[in-house]
């Protein structure tokens, strides 16, 4: 009797010895967070980070373990924020991350619209948003947009290059002469001094400004073109390489982004990184495609020859210097940021037919 007492006490003791050495299972921390942007999926930018961004934050949060849980909202395509409002919107808690289109914030991100300012850039879109993304790292005026704008810089994306959509060729530089180019915002530069006339424009009006005559062409990217069938209306699609364009990037609302777990934090960081490479091949490869539908659909391609574009480049004023000056006289370093710009390109190889930092 004495000896089944002893067993059953010995076995009670191990049972409890067990139960304190062994933690009781963590319940599952979720995080709601709600993502918006003013474009809709159809645009890449949003398209990857609605189909790569999120999931792979999900992803990889379970193979860590499955402590924690993101539970995603989703408003894109201004169902939530409008395009150009994306920074005030995350700002102000109406929505936690998103993308931000700097290209319609300039008064906010001044310095991220650099390469508006030096066409006859790179072509190469991870070149271009990866000089962007180290520079707001080297830089801190650059990283201090988003900052003072309660947001954290997750990831970037740039358009790819700019070529000329016209009715007519351009084999010569005097082609140019007399003809009016829809050329929005500073892009307007890109024609001065050329004996063509900028006008202002948007994607949404170049189809029938060209068709009406307002028009003879616009400077803008194949996958824009292509999503407005400009082509049809602007046959003669001249390959000018104007240079790929930084347009903005993934961002986060800081105070939300600084109450995360530190390896949800890690995480969302390097998923951000790998949003800018994945982007970027995915662009190029979505403006290679369309420019070979537009080919098979009738469009006529051609190169600008390259001493027509070097002629096209020195035509054209100083208008880095120019942007340059006026960001200095708001106490931006716009200098150290175009030097720095143009070293990055220069490291990648890339043939730069001006210096705009001279």
């Amino acid at each position: 009797m004495h000896a089944r007492l002893r067993t059953a006490l010995l076995g009670a003791c191990a049972l409890c010895a067990a139960l304190i050495a062994t933690p009781p299972a963590q319940a599952q921390q979720t995080i709601k967070l709600t993502a918006a942007a003013g474009h809709p999926p159809v645009f890449l930018w949003v398209k990857v980070l609605d189909e790569f961004f999120i999931p792979e934050i999900d992803k990889r949060l379970a193979a860590a373990g499955g402590k924690y849980k993101i539970e995603w909202t989703k408003a894109f395509g201004g169902t939530l924020v409008k395009l150009g409002n994306e920074s005030t919107a995350m700002k102000d808690g109406i929505s936690d991350l998103g993308f931000v289109a700097t290209l319609f914030e300039a008064s906010k991100f001044p310095l991220q619209n650099v390469t508006y300012y030096t066409p006859f850039g790179s072509d190469d879109i991870a070149v271009v948003t990866g000089a962007i993304g180290d520079m707001q790292k080297k830089i801190p005026a650059m990283n201090d947009a988003w900052t003072k704008n309660g947001l954290v810089y997750l990831g970037g994306a740039a358009l790819d290059t700019y070529y000329v959509f016209a009715k007519f060729p351009i084999a010569r530089f005097e082609d140019l002469q007399g003809r009016k180019i829809n050329a929005p915002g500073p892009s307007a530069n890109w024609v001065k001094n050329t004996g063509a006339v900028a006008v202002a424009g948007t994607l949404n009006t170049y189809y029938e400004d060209i068709k009406s005559g307002v028009s003879d062409g616009a400077l803008t990217f194949v996958t824009g073109a292509w999503g407005v069938k400009l082509y049809e209306v602007a046959p003669y699609i001249t390959k000018v390489n104007f240079g790929s364009q930084f347009g903005g990037g993934i961002a986060m609302n800081k105070r939300r982004f600084d109450t995360l777990p530190k390896d949800v934090k890690r995480i969302f960081l390097e998923v951000g990184n790998e949003y800018s490479a994945r982007f970027a091949k995915a662009q190029a490869e979505l403006a290679t495609q369309e420019l070979t539908r537009m080919a098979q659909a009738g469009a006529k391609v051609a190169d600008l020859p390259e001493s027509e574009r070097q002629r096209w480049a020195r035509a054209l004023p100083p208008v880095a210097k120019i942007w340059g000056a006026e960001m200095q006289a708001k106490g931006l370093p716009a200098n150290e940021v175009l030097e720095a710009y143009m070293a990055a390109l220069r490291k990648a190889g890339t043939k730069i037919p001006r210096d705009w930092s001279n």
